[in-house]
């Protein structure tokens, strides 16, 4: 999988205007844990992936781990222990 991130870092899949993914952002900026954000309306492929992982479903933010695992609208505390 091409979106598969380096450990100690997360991929996560968004969009322009979710307020969820603007949040997520913002505390994985103040905890300093790395992200590569992915916008799935500006690249190919991307939201097919998200509703691969998501039952057919667009949900945003999808997060992969560096494992393969996924989660949809994770929290910090989450992450932070995922990654």
């Amino acid at each position: 999988m091409d979106h598969i991130p380096a450990a100690g870092t997360i991929t996560m899949f968004s969009t322009s205007w979710c307020g969820y993914c603007k949040r997520l952002k913002s505390q994985l900026d103040r905890a300093g844990i790395g992200y590569t954000e992915v916008n799935i309306e500006n690249v190919p492929g991307t939201a097919e992936l998200v509703e691969a992982i998501n039952g057919g479903n667009q949900t945003v933010p999808t997060v992969l781990f560096a494992d393969g695992s996924s989660a949809t609208n994770p929290s910090l505390a989450e992450v932070a222990a995922r990654v």
